[in-house]
């Protein structure tokens, strides 16, 4: 039984780990961790493990019912993320995105309104190629869109304003390819709304998003991991 249990692993990306339920990513710092996470090798690389209840990405990993390897962007591609924080999962996005001295050649523009945020990401940046921490509001694309002269296949957004779902829809107009995905990461409590509870208010969401351009693929329940959240699955498709 022991043996059976050391090789039950599944591998989502070149550098995305499933061991047994413990999520991991192949560490593109070699030695180095970010925010305090268990290092370990497997078969000789190092990996970093993926904390979900510190990452809402890697929790609607965890969360999933459809194949996990989906809700991750292609290797060397250009990301937009939005609500960037200090970068706990985009460190793990970098490993996958970029890899060690960004081999791959990816690019993720990680936006942040926090100063303290940013500080955090410019210093992640200069040990990860390929990372471009950008000081903005998710709101004024034409502060920073520059960035972005091609529409992105992969989008993200974990920001703390009021009026998440329209930052999203303006965003994905923007910058998402039809036929590419968005991830919206949702607090309750973040939005308005009229106390009907936060299963009619998830609902809501969802017939809006489906309303203005977007098919919602899966709506990933976070509980356990980031209680009141719920993270869209959205692809794009006008």
């Amino acid at each position: 039984m022991g043996k059976n249990r050391q090789h039950r692993f599944e591998m989502l990306s070149w550098a995305v780990r499933l061991e047994n339920r413990s999520l991991w990513s192949e560490n593109a710092d070699q030695g180095n961790t970010v925010y305090g996470e268990s290092l370990r090798k497997f078969s000789g690389i190092e990996y970093r493990r993926w904390d979900p209840s510190r990452s809402k990405l890697g929790a609607a990993i965890m969360r999933t019912r459809r194949d996990r390897s989906y809700l991750l962007p292609d290797p060397g591609s250009t990301v937009l993320y939005l609500g960037a924080g200090h970068g706990t999962s985009i460190s793990h996005l970098h490993d996958h995105i970029c890899g060690a001295r960004n081999d791959l050649g990816g690019r993720i523009v990680a936006v942040d309104l926090a100063p303290r945020c940013l500080r955090d990401l410019t210093h992640l940046a200069s040990l990860r190629p390929g990372l471009v921490p950008v000081l903005g509001d998710a709101r004024k694309h034409n502060a920073w869109g520059v960035l972005l002269p091609r529409k992105v296949k992969w989008l993200f957004q974990d920001v703390a304003q009021s009026g998440q779902v329209e930052i999203f829809i303006n965003a994905c107009r923007r910058f998402l390819q039809i036929n590419g995905i968005g991830l919206l990461s949702l607090k309750a409590a973040s939005e308005r709304w009229t106390g009907e509870g936060e299963d009619v208010l998830f609902e809501k969401v969802a017939e809006q998003l489906s309303e203005t351009g977007f098919i919602v693929e899966e709506s990933i329940k976070l509980t356990g991991y980031e209680d009141n959240h719920v993270l869209f699955v959205a692809r794009r498709v006008e």
